[in-house]
């Protein structure tokens, strides 16, 4: 994906996990983290605490999406995936993208990866690998000043 090409739609789950979303449910609202994430991806499971503390610092202000991206076979079992995502208390939805329809509609071809979207859905930031904390949350922070100022 391209900054601001607008964020593809969710749909192609093999399951949902904590819920569902749409993207019409999204858009329109507040900003919107999608993380790509992996039950065999060591990166991702290293990053999930920092990850976690940001989403409870800014839960109110941010919708977060995860989705999960299988790299093998080994990645396709559902129950494995709710034991990892309950081990790495992941508490908001979370996409089984088991046929990467989703993957595809991003183009991701990373885990971890990390869209930011504003609130009209527009891609505002990209990046991906285990570190960068800091970096989403100037991203966030910008975005947040952005409706801020606009009221």
């Amino acid at each position: 994906m391209k900054l601001r090409e607008p964020m593809p739609e969710l749909n192609g789950a093999v399951e949902w996990l904590n819920g569902q979303v749409t993207r019409e449910g999204l858009v329109g609202t507040k900003p919107t983290l999608i993380h790509f994430w992996s039950i065999s991806c060591h990166l991702c499971k290293k990053a999930m605490p920092q990850i976690n503390q940001f989403l409870d610092d800014y839960r109110d202000q941010l919708n977060v999406i995860a989705v999960h991206m299988p790299r093998s076979e080994n990645d396709l079992n559902i129950e494995e995936i709710k034991h990892d995502a309950s081990l790495h208390g992941i508490n908001h939805p979370i996409i089984v993208d088991s046929n990467m329809t989703i993957t595809a509609a991003f183009d991701n071809k990373y885990v971890p990866a990390y869209y930011i979207f504003d609130k009209n859905g527009q891609l505002r930031h990209f990046q991906a690998g285990g570190s960068g904390k800091t970096m989403l949350e100037k991203r966030v922070i910008r975005l947040l000043d952005e409706i801020e100022k606009t009221k």
